[in-house]
């Protein structure tokens, strides 16, 4: 298993902490607050926005995606991967696992960080959610660790067997 999904996940994290940055490069407080339909962003108030927009603007200002990017790496470095490979503590062969919870890594966690980016020109194909199913259902879900870790394959034929 490799970790393209883990350098994804960092490579959009370094792009949104960067622009955040960015944004605030003049020494600004980095907290944008709205009032109405203006947006102060600490060095200049700009005016005419819908006020459900400038209050999502507000929302979005460069402090709080520093915070949210920081919580992310968090989530991803305590769901980093743990291979199974040569360790004689884990009687399983084969299978890489979540270093946090210890289930398929993927883990869910870890796939559920990815939603968000899923329409990304980079996004790894086999981490891409089932399309079909969120037409029709309305919803986004995260791909299945089974399809992405290759146990999917032994289930799948395992299926197709007839039943007595």
């Amino acid at each position: 298993m490799n970790n393209d999904l883990v350098a994804f996940l960092t490579a959009r994290l370094d792009e949104e902490a960067d622009l955040a940055r960015r944004l605030d490069g003049a020494g600004c407080c980095g907290e944008w607050t709205a009032s109405g339909d203006t947006v102060d962003f600490c060095q200049v108030d700009l005016a005419g926005f819908h006020p459900t927009i400038a209050q999502h603007v507000a929302l979005h200002d460069p402090a709080r995606v520093l915070r949210e990017v920081e919580a992310k790496r968090r989530v991803l470095s305590r769901h980093a991967l743990s291979p199974a490979e040569g360790d004689p503590e884990r009687p399983w062969d084969n299978r890489d696992d979540c270093q946090f919870d210890g289930g398929l890594w993927p883990c869910d966690d870890l796939l559920d960080l990815t939603l968000p980016y899923q329409d990304h020109p980079d996004f790894p194909e086999r981490y891409k959610p089932n399309r079909g199913t969120e037409e029709r259902s309305g919803t986004t879900r995260a791909p299945d660790r089974a399809r992405n870790s290759g146990e999917s394959q032994g289930k799948q034929e395992q299926s197709t067997e007839p039943q007595p």
